[in-house]
Protein backbone atom coordinates (compact mmCIF):
# COMPACT_ATOMS: atom_id res chain seq x y z
CA UNK A 1 0.00 0.00 0.00
CA UNK A 2 1.56 3.30 -1.06
CA UNK A 3 1.68 6.44 1.04
CA UNK A 4 -1.47 8.59 0.89
CA UNK A 5 -3.47 5.73 -0.60
CA UNK A 6 -7.11 5.65 0.43
CA UNK A 7 -8.73 2.22 0.52
CA UNK A 8 -12.13 1.07 1.72
CA UNK A 9 -12.75 -2.59 2.51
CA UNK A 10 -16.27 -2.76 1.23
CA UNK A 11 -19.46 -4.71 0.64
CA UNK A 12 -21.62 -3.12 -2.05
CA UNK A 13 -24.87 -3.72 -0.12
CA UNK A 14 -23.68 -2.30 3.21
CA UNK A 15 -25.31 1.03 4.09
CA UNK A 16 -22.39 1.61 6.44
CA UNK A 17 -19.91 1.33 3.58
CA UNK A 18 -22.11 3.66 1.53
CA UNK A 19 -21.77 6.29 4.26
CA UNK A 20 -18.00 6.27 3.87
CA UNK A 21 -18.14 6.35 0.06
CA UNK A 22 -20.55 9.31 0.08
CA UNK A 23 -18.31 11.23 2.50
CA UNK A 24 -15.28 10.54 0.29
CA UNK A 25 -17.24 11.65 -2.78
CA UNK A 26 -18.42 14.84 -1.05
CA UNK A 27 -14.77 15.64 -0.32
CA UNK A 28 -13.79 14.86 -3.92
CA UNK A 29 -11.32 12.16 -2.86
CA UNK A 30 -10.19 9.27 -5.02
CA UNK A 31 -10.07 5.89 -3.30
CA UNK A 32 -9.82 2.21 -4.02
CA UNK A 33 -12.70 -0.13 -3.19
CA UNK A 34 -11.79 -3.67 -2.18
CA UNK A 35 -14.84 -5.90 -2.09
CA UNK A 36 -15.05 -8.33 0.80
CA UNK A 37 -16.79 -11.70 0.67
CA UNK A 38 -18.48 -11.53 4.05
CA UNK A 39 -20.00 -15.00 3.78
CA UNK A 40 -17.42 -17.00 1.83
CA UNK A 41 -14.19 -15.87 3.45
CA UNK A 42 -13.03 -12.52 4.73
CA UNK A 43 -9.63 -11.28 3.60
CA UNK A 44 -6.61 -11.34 5.87
CA UNK A 45 -6.46 -7.56 5.48
CA UNK A 46 -10.01 -7.23 6.88
CA UNK A 47 -9.30 -9.60 9.76
CA UNK A 48 -6.08 -7.80 10.73
CA UNK A 49 -7.53 -4.31 10.17
CA UNK A 50 -10.68 -4.93 12.21
CA UNK A 51 -9.77 -7.78 14.59
CA UNK A 52 -12.51 -6.93 17.09
CA UNK A 53 -15.62 -6.94 14.88
CA UNK A 54 -14.20 -8.42 11.64
CA UNK A 55 -16.66 -6.42 9.54
CA UNK A 56 -16.79 -3.68 6.93
CA UNK A 57 -16.28 -0.88 6.39
CA UNK A 58 -12.61 -0.52 7.12
CA UNK A 59 -10.95 2.64 5.83
CA UNK A 60 -7.21 2.57 5.29
CA UNK A 61 -5.37 5.89 5.08
CA UNK A 62 -1.61 5.65 4.69
CA UNK A 63 -1.99 1.99 5.63
CA UNK A 64 -3.60 2.82 8.98
CA UNK A 65 -7.03 1.21 9.48
CA UNK A 66 -10.11 2.90 10.87
CA UNK A 67 -13.33 1.02 11.70
CA UNK A 68 -17.00 1.92 12.23
CA UNK A 69 -18.66 4.15 9.64
CA UNK A 70 -19.48 7.11 11.90
CA UNK A 71 -15.89 7.18 13.17
CA UNK A 72 -14.58 6.99 9.59
CA UNK A 73 -16.89 9.79 8.37
CA UNK A 74 -15.74 11.98 11.29
CA UNK A 75 -12.11 11.23 10.44
CA UNK A 76 -12.67 12.09 6.78
CA UNK A 77 -14.35 15.37 7.76
CA UNK A 78 -11.50 16.30 10.12
CA UNK A 79 -8.68 15.21 7.81
CA UNK A 80 -10.05 16.95 4.70
CA UNK A 81 -11.89 19.96 6.19
CA UNK A 82 -13.35 21.39 2.98
CA UNK A 83 -16.16 21.18 2.28
CA UNK A 84 -17.19 20.74 5.91
CA UNK A 85 -19.78 18.07 6.61
CA UNK A 86 -20.51 19.28 10.15
CA UNK A 87 -21.46 22.79 11.26
CA UNK A 88 -18.67 25.02 12.59
CA UNK A 89 -19.50 25.40 16.32
CA UNK A 90 -19.34 22.71 18.99
CA UNK A 91 -22.99 23.28 19.94
CA UNK A 92 -24.18 22.96 16.34
CA UNK A 93 -22.06 19.85 15.84
CA UNK A 94 -23.62 18.33 18.95
CA UNK A 95 -27.09 19.15 17.67
CA UNK A 96 -26.26 17.54 14.30
CA UNK A 97 -25.24 14.35 16.03
CA UNK A 98 -28.22 14.25 18.38
CA UNK A 99 -31.42 15.48 16.74
CA UNK A 100 -33.00 13.21 14.19
CA UNK A 101 -34.96 16.05 12.62
CA UNK A 102 -31.77 17.97 11.96
CA UNK A 103 -31.67 16.62 8.43
CA UNK A 104 -34.73 18.70 7.57
CA UNK A 105 -33.09 21.92 8.81
CA UNK A 106 -29.57 21.84 7.31
CA UNK A 107 -27.94 21.61 3.96
CA UNK A 108 -26.54 18.20 3.03
CA UNK A 109 -23.92 17.11 5.57
CA UNK A 110 -22.81 14.70 8.25
CA UNK A 111 -26.21 13.42 9.43
CA UNK A 112 -27.44 12.96 5.86
CA UNK A 113 -24.34 10.94 4.97
CA UNK A 114 -24.86 8.68 7.96
CA UNK A 115 -28.58 8.20 7.34
CA UNK A 116 -29.13 7.99 3.56
CA UNK A 117 -27.40 4.63 2.90
CA UNK A 118 -29.83 2.81 5.18
CA UNK A 119 -32.68 3.88 2.91
CA UNK A 120 -31.40 1.61 0.13
CA UNK A 121 -32.81 -1.27 2.20
CA UNK A 122 -36.29 0.29 2.51
CA UNK A 123 -37.73 -1.44 -0.57
CA UNK A 124 -36.94 -4.85 0.94
CA UNK A 125 -38.50 -3.74 4.23
CA UNK A 126 -41.57 -2.50 2.40
CA UNK A 127 -42.00 -5.75 0.47
CA UNK A 128 -41.53 -8.00 3.50
CA UNK A 129 -43.48 -5.69 5.82
CA UNK A 130 -46.28 -4.89 3.39
CA UNK A 131 -46.14 -1.10 3.78
CA UNK A 132 -44.87 1.96 1.89
CA UNK A 133 -42.39 4.40 3.43
CA UNK A 134 -43.87 7.22 1.36
CA UNK A 135 -47.34 6.60 2.81
CA UNK A 136 -46.15 6.16 6.39
CA UNK A 137 -43.39 8.81 6.45
CA UNK A 138 -43.90 11.41 3.70
CA UNK A 139 -41.27 13.82 5.09
CA UNK A 140 -38.69 11.04 5.22
CA UNK A 141 -39.60 10.05 1.67
CA UNK A 142 -39.17 13.65 0.47
CA UNK A 143 -35.77 13.86 2.19
CA UNK A 144 -34.69 10.61 0.47
CA UNK A 145 -35.66 12.05 -2.92
CA UNK A 146 -33.72 15.27 -2.22
CA UNK A 147 -30.63 13.29 -1.21
CA UNK A 148 -30.85 11.05 -4.27
CA UNK A 149 -30.68 14.17 -6.47
CA UNK A 150 -27.08 14.66 -5.32
CA UNK A 151 -24.62 13.05 -7.70
CA UNK A 152 -22.38 11.91 -4.83
CA UNK A 153 -25.28 9.96 -3.35
CA UNK A 154 -26.84 8.65 -6.57
CA UNK A 155 -23.47 7.22 -7.69
CA UNK A 156 -23.05 5.22 -4.45
CA UNK A 157 -26.52 4.03 -3.46
CA UNK A 158 -27.32 0.73 -5.22
CA UNK A 159 -30.59 -0.01 -6.96
CA UNK A 160 -33.13 -0.95 -4.24
CA UNK A 161 -34.28 -3.90 -6.38
CA UNK A 162 -30.72 -5.26 -6.22
CA UNK A 163 -30.74 -4.91 -2.41
CA UNK A 164 -34.12 -6.67 -2.30
CA UNK A 165 -32.69 -9.59 -4.31
CA UNK A 166 -29.71 -9.66 -1.93
CA UNK A 167 -32.07 -9.87 1.07
CA UNK A 168 -34.11 -12.64 -0.60
CA UNK A 169 -30.89 -14.61 -1.09
CA UNK A 170 -29.80 -13.96 2.51
CA UNK A 171 -33.16 -15.22 3.77
CA UNK A 172 -32.77 -18.38 1.68
CA UNK A 173 -29.22 -18.88 2.89
CA UNK A 174 -30.33 -18.65 6.52
CA UNK A 175 -33.48 -20.74 5.99
CA UNK A 176 -35.91 -17.85 6.51
CA UNK A 177 -37.46 -17.87 3.03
Amino acid sequence: MSKNELVILDCWASPFCMRVKIALAEKGLDYEERAEDLFGGKSDLLLTSNPIYKKVPVFLHDGKPLCESSVIVSYIDETWPAPALLPSTPYERSQARFWADYIDKKAFGYVDILAIPITSWFLASEKFGNFKVEAECPKLSAWIKRCMEKETVAKVIPDPEKIYEFVVNLRKMFGIA
